[in-house]
């Protein structure tokens, strides 16, 4: 598989007291853990659905970029969410962050319970062009 790198620490993603990297980097793919509401300390910070999709996906978005990929680079996207009946607000965001033709494949559900509470979990794969 090739020479791989680990991205747990960056100026701009949070401080992570967990046992885990923020993205994994192996040839031309970045695979992102689960980002959640949290601040640049670590903490979470509860909000509105939409205020903690959006602390969510600029997380996701830093570890790509954190990795040496760009928001270009994503092809899916895996949102976890507590409540379904907001899938109308995330499908907002996802439309507003990602042009229509060159929006990733994603999936979306529903789970009973997400760290710390929260109300959203992002993740997904970033692959560079050969």
């Amino acid at each position: 598989m090739g020479e791989r790198k680990f991205i747990y620490e960056s100026k701009s993603l949070p401080s992570w007291n967990n046992p885990i990297s923020h993205a994994v980097v192996a040839n031309n793919m970045c695979f992102v853990s689960g980002q959640l509401s949290v601040g640049l300390d670590g903490k979470y910070i509860a909000g509105t659905m939409k205020e903690e999709s959006k602390r969510a996906f600029r997380n996701f978005f830093a570890a790509v970029e954190a990795a040496g990929f760009s928001k270009e680079d994503i092809v899916f996207v895996d949102i976890a969410f507590c409540d379904l009946n907001f899938l109308h607000e995330v499908n907002e965001l996802f439309i507003s962050l990602f042009p229509e033709n060159k929006r990733p494949a994603r999936t979306v559900y529903e789970v009973s319970a997400l760290p710390f509470g929260g109300k959203i979990k992002v993740m997904g794969t970033a692959v560079k062009a050969d």
